[in-house]
C-alpha cells in the first residue's frame, strides 16, 4: 500500500514538476517573426519625458523605451535590437491590432474594454499614474474643482478625454474641452493660451511642465481624478509572446527587491540565494519554458538595469520631472510593484 501511494505521488509530481534539462519550447508566431526580422518593433510615443522621447542625439529614451530594449534583450541578448515606430495615441492600437508593431509600451492605460473589445492583452504594470491638471501659477488655482467654466486642453483617443467628462459631469462643473489629435498638439495650444489648463497623466504633466520655457510659471494641481495604471499591451492570441514580456517586467521589478543592478549582475551570478540563481538562470529552466535561453532576465538586466535604476534614470527625483516613487515603489516599501515569483 505504501509503495504504490509512492508511486502515485511519483507520477503526480511528475506531471506538476517540469524536468530540469527539458527542451526549449518551440517558437509561437510572434517570437518567430521577431526572431526573422531581427529585431522588435515597439509603438513610441511622439514625446514624453520620462516615458519616450528622443534626446539630443536622436536616441529614443524613457521608461517605456528601456521596457522594449528589456525584452528585445530578453529575446536576442541584445537591448539595441529594436526599432521604435511613432504612433499617435488614436493611431497606437489599431498599429498593435493590425500587427505593424509587436508591443505596444506607450503610455496606454489597461482598462476593461482594451483587454476585450480591442482584442489585446496588457501585460504588467509598468507605472501606476492617474489623471490631473496642468494650470498657469498666476492664475491663482489651487483645486480642480475652481476650474468650473474653464477651457482645457486633452488628447482624442485617450482615457484623458473620457475622465475629463465623468469628472466634470460628476461634480456639476461647466468646462469646456479643447481637443488636439496629437499630444504636442494639445501642449503646444497649451503653452499658447488657447485654454486655461491641460489634462492628462500627472506623470506627463510633471515631465511636459519641465520642458517648458519658464516651468516656474505653471504648476501641477494636487487633484488626481482617475486611475491610469500603464502597460505594455500585446495581440491577443499568442500567449507566448505576452509571457515572455510579462515576465521581463516582473524580471527587472523582482531584481530590484533582490538587490541586482545592471553594475553587480555579473557579481550575482556567484550568489547561492535560490531566487536569484532562478532568475539569472544558474538554476532552472525559465527561460526555455518560453522559448528563450536561461539567461534572458540577466540579458534584460544587463541592458538596461532594474526597475528603480530606470526609475530613477528617467522620472527620479534628480530628473528635470522629479517625480517621488510613491505608488510605483516596491511592495516592501509601501508601493504597488510586486512582481510574481520567478519559481
Amino acid at each position: 500500500m505504501i509503495r504504490r501511494s509512492l508511486l502515485a505521488l511519483g507520477a503526480t509530481l511528475a506531471v506538476a514538476l517540469p524536468a530540469l534539462g527539458q527542451t526549449m519550447a518551440p517558437a509561437g508566431p510572434t517570437l518567430a517573426n521577431t526572431r526573422a526580422k531581427g529585431h522588435v518593433d515597439c509603438g513610441a510615443h511622439p514625446g514624453a519625458p520620462g516615458f519616450g522621447i528622443t534626446d539630443s542625439r536622436g536616441v529614443y529614451q524613457g521608461l517605456e523605451a528601456d521596457t522594449c530594449r528589456a525584452v528585445a534583450a530578453a529575446i536576442f541578448g541584445d537591448g539595441n535590437r529594436v526599432r521604435f515606430t511613432v504612433v499617435t495615441s488614436a493611431a497606437r492600437l489599431p498599429a498593435l491590432q493590425s500587427g505593424q508593431i509587436d508591443l505596444l509600451p506607450r503610455t496606454t492605460t489597461w482598462t476593461q474594454s482594451r483587454d476585450t473589445a480591442n482584442g489585446l492583452n496588457f501585460t504588467a504594470v509598468t507605472f501606476y499614474d492617474g489623471q490631473g491638471f496642468l494650470v498657469r501659477r498666476s492664475a491663482n488655482i489651487q483645486r480642480a474643482n475652481q476650474l468650473d467654466g474653464a477651457s482645457i486642453c486633452v488628447t482624442s483617443g485617450t482615457t484623458n478625454e473620457l475622465n475629463l467628462a465623468d469628472w466634470a459631469r460628476s461634480n456639476r462643473l461647466q468646462i469646456r474641452p479643447v481637443v488636439f489629435e496629437q499630444n504636442d498638439e494639445t501642449r503646444l495650444a497649451y503653452v499658447a493660451g488657447r485654454c486655461d489648463a491641460y489634462s492628462t497623466d500627472a506623470s506627463q504633466l510633471a515631465g511636459q511642465r519641465s520642458s517648458l520655457p519658464r516651468p516656474e510659471e505653471h504648476v501641477v494641481l494636487p487633484d488626481i481624478i482617475s486611475k491610469e495604471p500603464l502597460a505594455p499591451a500585446v495581440r491577443h492570441g499568442d500567449d507566448q509572446w505576452f509571457d515572455i514580456v510579462r515576465w521581463t517586467v516582473f524580471a527587472l521589478i523582482e531584481a530590484e527587491e533582490l538587490g541586482i543592478t545592471q553594475a553587480n549582475v555579473d557579481e550575482m551570478l556567484r550568489s547561492e540565494r535560490p531566487e536569484i540563481r532562478r532568475l539569472l538562470g544558474v538554476s532552472g529552466d525559465h527561460g526555455p519554458f518560453m522559448g528563450l535561453d536561461r539567461r534572458w532576465a540577466y540579458n534584460a538586466i544587463k541592458a538596461v538595469g532594474n526597475y528603480g535604476e530606470i526609475f530613477e534614470r528617467h522620472l527620479g527625483r534628480n530628473t528635470p520631472i522629479g517625480l517621488s516613487r510613491g505608488l510605483n515603489d516596491l511592495w516592501i516599501r509601501g508601493g504597488l510593484m510586486y512582481a510574481m515569483p520567478v519559481r
